[in-house]
């Protein structure tokens, strides 16, 4: 009975497996095809144009998008989350007054919608003279309100006070207990955070569009609608540079997937 049960579930599996899968290998057959082809043959069988696609991407400073993305999701992700665990460690760790306030507004910016903001932060970045950089698509998510509200709510679950109070009255400093104390209590939920900041920041298409204006400065998101002119669309292009923007995303997900999983359920199972 126990192995029947297996088999199901893991012919089940391997169905969902296989559907998720199909999105990602219809994007990467797309890929091959030149533009005007890829609505008459079959998108699930390859052609032979990816060659050509990639040249047209890489001649038109694919590269550079690459990076630029990679170095804007990379920093966000490192500042952003160490940020969210030190806010997260304060909010459990210290009393102090309008502590519960402070709560209410980490939980109140969650619902305001981003695009209600963004004048007001263009006007902000321009007075500060760093519009036309890539600093304003990393100063955006270092305040991230839900990367704090997931702190709190991890470190309220993963971290015994007990560990905190006997640290204190070895005279370990703050900073010392913080680091090597609290970070490993709570190592899942930091990796989540990371593989979601890095996401959320990789695939960000608001703000690069609202902020770059200098080729140089291009995200993948906008360069991939770069190659889309008044008269032509280069889907194949396109789907070139998209299935190359996947890699970093997947990449960190096999490596950090058993983390993950952790991190967004432990809420679930810890009381």
């Amino acid at each position: 009975m126990k192995k029947t049960k297996s088999v199901i579930l893991g012919i089940i599996l391997a169905v969902i497996s296989i559907v998720s899968l199909i999105p990602f290998w219809l994007m990467f057959s797309m890929s091959t095809y030149k533009s005007e082809q890829i609505f008459q043959n079959n998108p699930m069988i390859p052609s032979d144009f990816l060659a050509e696609n990639l040249k047209t991407i890489f001649s038109a400073n694919f590269l550079q998008s690459y990076l630029n993305s990679f170095f804007i999701s990379a920093t966000v992700m490192v500042l952003s989350v160490l940020i969210c665990a030190m806010a997260g460690y304060a909010m459990n760790v210290y009393e102090f007054r309008l502590k519960k306030v402070v709560n209410i507004f980490i939980m109140m910016t969650m619902m305001v919608p981003t695009q209600i903001g963004i004048i007001g932060y263009m006007i902000e970045m321009r007075n500060l003279k760093i519009n036309n950089t890539l600093l304003p698509m990393i100063c955006v998510w270092l305040a991230s309100g839900l990367g704090a509200y997931w702190m709190v709510s991890f470190v309220k679950s993963g971290l015994p006070m007990e560990l905190v109070e006997s640290a204190r009255i070895d005279g370990a400093g703050e900073m010392r207990i913080f680091g090597s104390i609290a970070i490993p209590c709570i190592k899942p939920g930091i990796l989540t955070l990371c593989l979601l900041q890095f996401l959320w920041s990789w695939n960000s298409y608001m703000y690069p569009l609202v902020f770059v204006n200098k080729p140089e400065n291009y995200t993948i998101p906008i360069f991939v609608k770069s190659l889309a002119s008044a008269y032509r669309t280069d889907y194949g292009a396109q789907l070139a540079g998209l299935t190359l923007s996947t890699i970093p995303v997947l990449i960190l997900f096999l490596f950090g997937s058993k983390n993950f999983i952790k991190g967004i359920t432990a809420g679930a199972v810890k009381g």
